[in-house]
């Protein structure tokens, strides 16, 4: 069983009567969920109630129930972008082999794209932390095969390089030297073309986010009718170059990649969503978020501000998830991250990354939680992953809601360190027992709760779901403007 910190003080007011239906921790049952692939910067495209999940290294599956998925291609059994080694290696002519003397491709996204008619799967080829381009295939049917047709962008060229890539056929006679320093390519200004991820605008139109630590996170918007990028005209005051597009958070080769942006109709809002730290085990890999009324921006977190080339960049951007424990977890779980959202087919926002653990090694496997919009409009996500059980607590009363849980603050850390669930005490009379002392409240209209700690007040939901064990659950998600997120765990006796 996971480690667990006891809270300090004791409840006050008559919470004791809400202890009725909490398991005894001791007794509850442990586990983590096993979906059967492994699959690195995830993304997941529906269609018609089918689910098929890309990657890094040709990855492609298929699933029905989102818990349950089976290999199309794994990068070993089957290809399933039909040309990519065949012929001259045209997607790999620019980057070449990697260090380790094989050929790279990451981050493979699936979009739709109606007006071709066509699955359009954008991915990224590299060789070095700068040296990519993206690139794209396209098919008739979501598990393909694919065929490599172009690529799309370039990055990591050399001043003797750049004729080698697309550059000047997009900036013609321009002054290029923005793009250089000292002859080699400028990676504190421009971004490293990989993780491509494409969506669709309040106006229908497609774009597609990128990059990756460098000079950060880039947008392009997509030409409906052939999937390729559309140069944007230049205005260096408001951070648009004419042929990476639209600067919308990061620089200065700060940690921060695997961008994923959705729109929201019912706000207005685009999110955007992005990883911090190295991805392995103990990299401090994690899952941030900032909002949008624009497609290009700015950008801002849950504090109202923008990430740009800050020395201590850790401090923006809203943390979702990083390294963390339960008491129901076998072991901890460490790095999520390369991060993506889709929706099912009733509309409901899901979440879909790359999980690690705290068993000594870099094995990673794919994660899907269901995700909720709090009250200020930011989104949590579940603590456990999705097992196809789970509710919305809209009519929750409060003295139902106090009890024992198992709380886990993701802080604003970039670090190996595992937050650990702390147990507080909720009281009936909406006072906190904890680290330090606070008081909540629950609306029993919406479901929605308020946590108030050390003048910070955390905005979040309540539901009720299975972890990853089978243990029935009651959790909550909040959101402060300190941009740290609080999960919170009660475990229920089985009805």
């Amino acid at each position: 069983m996971a480690m667990v910190t006891t809270a300090c003080g004791t409840t006050s007011g008559d919470a004791a009567s809400s202890h009725q239906g909490e398991a005894d921790v001791a007794t509850i049952a442990t586990g983590n969920q096993e979906l059967g692939i492994s699959c690195h910067d995830p993304q997941i495209l529906n269609d018609n109630g089918t689910y098929y999940m890309t990657g890094s290294h040709i990855v492609l599956a298929k699933s029905e129930d989102l818990q349950q998925w089976d290999y199309i291609s794994n990068g070993n059994a089957k290809n399933y972008i039909s040309n990519l080694y065949s012929g001259d290696l045209e997607a790999f002519s620019y980057v070449g082999k990697n260090e380790d003397g094989g050929y790279s491709l990451w981050a493979g996204n699936i979009f739709y794209n109606e007006t071709m008619g066509k699955y359009c799967l954008y991915f990224c080829t590299s060789s070095s932390y700068i040296k990519s381009t993206l690139a794209l295939a396209v098919s008739d049917t979501p598990e393909g095969p694919y065929e490599y047709t172009d690529t799309l962008l370039y990055s990591g060229f050399s001043k003797k390089e750049a004729d080698q890539t697309d550059l000047y056929d997009v900036i013609g006679d321009e002054d290029d030297s923005r793009y250089f320093k000292l002859g080699g390519y400028n990676n504190n200004l421009w971004p490293n073309c990989i993780d491509p991820a494409v969506y669709t605008d309040a106006d229908g139109r497609i774009w597609m986010v990128y990059g990756s630590w460098s000079g950060g996170i880039f947008a392009l918007e997509i030409d409906a009718a052939t999937g390729l990028p559309i140069h944007p005209e230049g205005d260096e005051a408001n951070g648009v170059d004419p042929y990476f597009g639209y600067h919308l958070i990061g620089g200065g080769h700060h940690a921060c990649e695997g961008a994923y942006m959705t729109y929201n109709s019912d706000n207005g809002y685009y999110y955007l969503f992005v990883s911090y730290g190295n991805l392995q085990r103990e990299g401090g890999y994690q899952i941030r978020q900032f909002r949008s009324t624009s497609p290009v921006g700015p950008f801002v977190d849950a504090a109202g501000n923008t990430l740009g080339d800050q020395e201590d960049y850790f401090s923006y951007g809203l943390k979702m998830a990083g390294n963390y424990d339960f008491p129901s977890l076998e072991t901890a779980y460490m790095a999520p991250g390369g991060q993506s959202v889709f929706f099912d087919t009733d509309g409901n926002p899901y979440m879909v990354y790359h999980q690690r653990f705290d068993q000594g090694t870099e094995y990673h496997e794919p994660r899907v939680h269901r995700m909720y919009l709090t009250g200020d409009d930011w989104y949590v996500m579940t603590p456990f992953a999705y097992t196809g059980e789970e509710e919305r607590m809209l009519d929750i009363q409060q003295n139902d809601f106090a009890g024992t849980y198992y709380v886990v603050n993701h802080e604003t850390d970039v670090s190996n360190v595992i937050h650990r669930a702390v147990e507080w005490k909720f009281g009936a009379d909406g006072s906190i027992s904890c680290e330090t002392e606070g008081n909540y409240t629950i609306s029993e209209d919406s479901g929605e709760i308020t946590v108030t700690l050390d003048g910070v007040t955390y905005t979040g939901v309540v539901i009720r779901m299975d972890d990853e064990a089978g243990n029935p659950v009651e959790t909550f998600m909040a959101t402060g403007n300190n941009n740290e997120t609080l999960w919170g765990v009660k475990y229920l006796k089985e009805d």
